[in-house]
């Protein structure tokens, strides 16, 4: 299951998706949040310890406590302590992934499909998922293919009709080769510290192998 959702956030990267993977660890109503939110409530830090590396454990449990003795004041105190808690959380959990921590993303914005791949680890469930990314591979694999074939009818009219198919041709190689790599689970969307760079509406930079 690990494999097929690092395999399906890549596919999103490749495939240009408007998937949102920062804001999900950053939004008010992402996992974390709500991992740090029932730690608060529950005056207990496990639920959220899951959530950060072990070396900075330390850190995120005596935030716990600072915050745990302001909220008991209540009031405006109790939410101060509450978000700065949250900026903590997350902030420490994306340090962990070699992201940089941008504050807080207000809840609402999480993208559908990301919600959909959430929704597979509850459900038990990817059938969905899956079904949604094979149809969106095969529209982009079809148009960058249709791009690339009609660009080569005309590719030794000049030197520019040539140009326009090397950039289609390299371009649909890229795209396809990409999507291979991620469905035999070559990286993650996290390998790198990738995290903000999977919120990209973008292909990734093409190999620098030449054709």
């Amino acid at each position: 299951m690990v494999r097929l959702m690092q395999a399906v956030l890549i596919a999103l990267v490749v495939l240009g998706w408007p998937a949102m993977a920062s804001a999900h660890c950053d939004a008010l109503d992402g996992p974390v949040v709500a991992a740090a939110r029932k730690a608060l409530e529950a005056r207990d830090a496990t639920p959220v310890l899951k959530w950060v590396k072990p070396e900075h454990e330390a850190e995120v449990k005596t935030a716990f406590n600072r915050a745990l003795a302001v909220r008991a004041q209540g009031g405006e105190a109790q939410a101060l302590a509450d978000t700065w808690f949250f900026e903590t959380v997350v902030r420490v959990h994306r340090a962990g992934e070699g992201a940089p921590f941008e504050g807080l993303k207000p809840a609402g914005q999480i993208a559908p499909f990301v919600k959909v791949i959430d929704a597979t680890i509850s459900t038990g469930s990817a059938d969905d998922l899956l079904d949604k990314v094979a149809a969106h591979v095969r529209s982009g694999v079809k148009e960058r293919f249709l791009r690339a074939h009609e660009a080569r009818q005309q590719a030794d009219d000049s030197v520019e009709a040539g140009r326009a198919f090397v950039a289609a041709y390299v371009e649909y190689m890229h795209y396809v080769e990409n999507l291979h790599k991620a469905a035999n689970g070559e990286s993650g969307p996290h390998a790198a510290g990738s995290d903000a760079a999977a919120s990209g509406s973008r292909p990734p930079a093409a190999p620098t192998h030449v054709h």
